[in-house]
C-alpha cells in the first residue's frame, strides 16, 4: 500500500476464479450487447485483459503496489504467479525506486513512481505516470493506452494512498475515435476481501464499476510539495509504446 490504512474485516472469501467470465489477453475487443447504466445507451466497445485467476491479494497492509504489479504482470503472461515471495520482490523493487520519505523515515510502502519504474525494470513496460484534472480524461487516457498496448493500467486511489489495477473498460466507441467516452471500468483491488473504514468496501476481483461508482474511491491526489505535477490530479500508471526511429 502506498500508505497503510486500517482495514475492516468482511465476512467474505475470494470467489472461485471459475465463476467469473474470462477474456484472455490478446483476444480482440468486441462490441458490448448490454446497456451500460452510466452511459444511458448500449456501449459499442469493451476490452478486458484479465482472467480472474490473475488476482492476487496483498499479503499485508502496505504491499498494494507489489500486489498490483503482480496482477498486472500475470495479465501479460500465460501462467499467473500468485506467490507471496514474488509479491515481496516486486514491492521491494518498487520501493527501491520510490525515494526516501520526508524526514528520512523508512519507507514501507512504494510510490507511484516506483510502481511505474518497477514494471519497466521487469520488462513489463515501459510504463509512465500521468496526472490530469478530470476523471473522464484519466479513464480515456487509460483506455487508449490499454487499446494500443494490450497491457493493464494502474489507478492511484484514495488521494494517493492505495493502488488498484484497471484490467478492462467499456466505452461508447473505440477510445482512439473522436468523442469516445469510458462508461465503466473493470478493476482489481488487492485489498479484497478486506474493507476500508474510510473508503468503504473493496470490490470483488473483476468487478465492473460505473464512473460514478469508481469516483467514490478514485479521487484526485492530495496536494504535495514533493510531487507538485500530480497534486490535485487523477493519477494513472499507463503503458506506452516506444517510438523507434528508422
Amino acid at each position: 500500500m502506498l500508505r497503510a490504512h486500517e482495514p475492516q474485516g468482511r465476512l467474505a472469501v475470494v470467489p472461485a476464479v471459475g465463476l467469473a467470465a474470462v477474456v484472455l489477453l490478446g483476444m480482440a475487443a468486441a462490441p458490448a450487447s448490454a446497456a451500460d447504466p452510466s452511459a444511458g445507451r448500449s456501449t459499442s466497445y469493451r476490452l478486458d485483459l484479465g482472467s480472474r485467476g490473475d488476482f492476487v491479494a496483498q499479503t499485508n497492509l502496505v504491499q498494494c503496489v507489489g500486489a498490483s504489479m503482480q496482477m498486472m504482470i500475470n495479465m501479460m503472461r500465460s501462467t499467473p504467479d500468485r506467490t507471496a515471495a514474488t509479491q515481496l520482490r516486486y514491492q521491494q523493487l518498487a520501493r527501491k525506486s520510490s525515494g526516501p520519505r520526508i524526514g528520512g523515515r523508512t519507507r514501507r510502502g512504494a510510490s507511484v513512481w516506483g510502481w511505474a519504474s518497477g514494471l519497466t525494470e521487469l520488462s513489463a513496460g515501459p510504463y509512465r505516470v500521468v496526472g490530469v484534472r478530470s476523471i473522464d480524461e484519466a479513464l480515456l487516457i487509460a483506455a487508449k493506452a490499454m487499446r494500443t498496448t494490450r497491457r493493464p493500467v494502474g489507478l492511484l486511489m484514495w488521494r494517493g494512498r492505495h493502488a488498484w489495477v484497471m484490467s478492462g473498460f467499456h466505452a461508447t466507441a473505440d477510445p482512439l475515435m473522436p468523442r469516445a467516452k469510458v462508461t465503466s471500468v473493470i478493476v482489481e483491488d488487492p485489498l479484497y476481501p478486506r474493507d476500508s473504514k474510510t473508503w468503504g468496501p473493496s470490490p470483488s476481483p473483476g468487478s465492473r464499476l460505473t464512473v460514478t461508482q469508481l469516483s467514490r474511491q478514485y479521487v484526485p491526489r492530495r496536494h504535495s510539495t514533493r510531487s507538485p505535477q500530480l497534486s490535485g490530479k487523477y493519477v494513472v500508471v499507463i503503458p506506452y509504446e516506444l517510438q523507434h526511429r528508422h
